[in-house]
């Protein structure tokens, strides 16, 4: 017998066992695999949000919302590293990657008692939320959150400028209204150059800019006042959205069936502290066509 016919006669034969050791191994490599390119295909971008204030903002809880769909969650909040901003890390689902783009705007939900009722109620159990508006452009990977919610419907209108010795409650998202009816917002304020009074700057929304003249007169409906006579205590109460989060009414003149020329922008007006209550007398007819 020769050396060849030796070696093939003590070389072993393969049995079933053997083989099953290696092949559940490579079936399981081979699944594991698979699962990981299935769930890294199905992942969205990553992107970062910054935010003025994170309170409320927690990794793995608080979720990214849109028309009240989850689309994405916070995976880790840290401090930037000017120390000015919270960094929140937010995972997208797949579908909603498109959200991801230059306009696009983000900002957080928390409960708010409005001129439309309580929005953001659910949010009192679950905690806040981020919200988004979609927006046009190229993808983008970071943002900066809005300190307030996007106005709703047209953003087209005038600003105007108001002056005033003390804030009070009011803040940027306050209403502006005309007979209570919401016709703007506050967007800013600051104090003035010289530290002798605040400046409100409110936008009055289109077609409602053609309310405001150069004669219009323009109060803080905040708050709850009252006043003491002979004939007993009178209080005056305005909308429960402007005792709670402050608001601005204002009202227009006629002079002999005459109106003032429009308001041009940005022009300024003394918010006053007190209602003169023959300004709620004024009822011009005033075309918003």
């Amino acid at each position: 017998m020769n050396q060849a016919q030796e070696s093939s006669q003590h070389t072993p034969t393969p049995t079933p066992n053997s083989l099953l050791v290696w092949i559940v191994p490579l079936l399981a490599l081979l699944v594991g695999g698979y699962m990981i390119v299935k769930e890294v295909s199905q992942q969205g971008p990553q992107i970062t949000i910054l935010f003025e204030n994170g309170e409320g903002i927690e990794a793995g809880k608080t979720v990214l919302q849109h028309k009240g769909v989850k689309v994405g969650l916070v995976e880790s909040v840290r401090l930037s590293p000017d120390l000015e901003h919270v960094e929140a890390t937010v995972k997208l689902q797949k579908s909603a990657k498109g959200l991801a783009r230059e306009s696009s705007k983000f900002w957080i939900l928390r409960p708010e008692i409005g001129i439309e009722g309580i929005r953001g109620l659910g949010t009192l159990i679950s905690g806040p939320t981020i919200q988004v508006q979609p927006g046009v452009g190229p993808l983008q990977k970071q943002f900066t959150a809005e300190k307030r919610p996007p106005l709703k419907g047209s953003e087209l209108g005038y600003h105007y400028y108001l002056s005033v010795s003390q804030l009070g409650s009011l803040k940027p998202g306050s209403p502006v209204l005309y007979r209570q009816y919401k016709v703007g917002e506050v967007l800013e304020t600051e104090l003035a150059a010289d530290a002798t009074a605040v400046r409100v700057k409110i936008l009055v929304n289109s077609p409602y800019d053609k309310l405001v003249r150069t004669d219009s007169v323009f109060w803080n409906a905040s708050g709850i006042a009252m006043s003491v006579g002979l004939l007993g205590a009178k209080i005056q109460t305005d909308s429960l959205q402007s005792v709670l989060a402050g608001g601005i009414m204002f009202a227009t003149p006629e002079n002999k069936g005459e109106l003032a020329e429009l308001a041009p922008e940005n022009l300024e007006f003394e918010l006053h502290t007190e209602l003169d209550e023959d300004w709620l007398k004024w009822s011009p007819t005033i075309s918003l066509q």
